[in-house]
């Protein structure tokens, strides 16, 4: 059974010392992220321990996508208790994939994709890996801080940010997708 969706006063202010603390792990954990992707040298450079990583990264970011269609489509039924449901499974969802993301970049270290192919790769490195990075390391704190928001009763902030989070969250997501696809068909 749900937790009952109870909300503050108005008047209370979401405390600065937990923004600020969230804001500080997510700048740690893409730190550590972009160590692990750009320095940290790969463990099995053949690929051959769990090569099926990439491709559930992949599923991974389809289903958070999936989960977050559905969760804005709840709650503009205002079914608030699916409209729940459906962001605890995205932002589980996207747990997991960090988890599995994280295994694989130390395992594997980075995918390049291919310089044989100009254009593909521009529109790789340009159109879909550039913002698809930036807007991750961005929607991070972001959605911690729109679950907190939300885990703390605080709903006009809520409904605030996440109608920020929300978009930047579903683009990282399809990006992710999109961006495996094409590694995968050009290597």
């Amino acid at each position: 059974m749900p937790a009952p969706i109870v909300a503050v006063s108005p008047d209370y202010r979401t405390p600065p010392s937990v923004i600020t603390a969230i804001i500080g792990i997510s700048a740690v954990a893409s730190l550590f992220l972009a160590w692990l992707v750009y320095y940290h040298p790969p463990v099995d450079v053949a690929g051959t321990h769990l090569a099926f990583l990439p491709a559930l990264d992949a599923v991974l970011n389809a289903l958070c996508a999936f989960f977050l269609v559905l969760g804005f489509r709840y709650i503009r039924r205002r079914q608030i208790t699916a409209h729940r449901n459906s962001m605890f499974g995205a932002f589980i969802v996207s747990s997991v994939f960090l988890v599995a993301y994280i295994v694989n970049h130390i395992l594997h270290g980075d995918m390049l994709f291919p310089r044989a192919y100009p254009i593909a790769r521009f529109i790789y490195l340009w159109i879909l890996l550039t913002p698809h990075i930036l807007l991750a390391v961005v929607c991070l704190p972001m959605i911690l801080i729109t679950f907190f928001l939300s885990l703390t009763g605080r709903f006009p902030a809520h409904r605030r940010l996440a109608r920020w989070t929300y978009p930047i969250w579903l683009y990282v997501s399809v990006s992710g997708v999109i961006v495996y696809a094409m590694l995968a068909s050009y290597r």
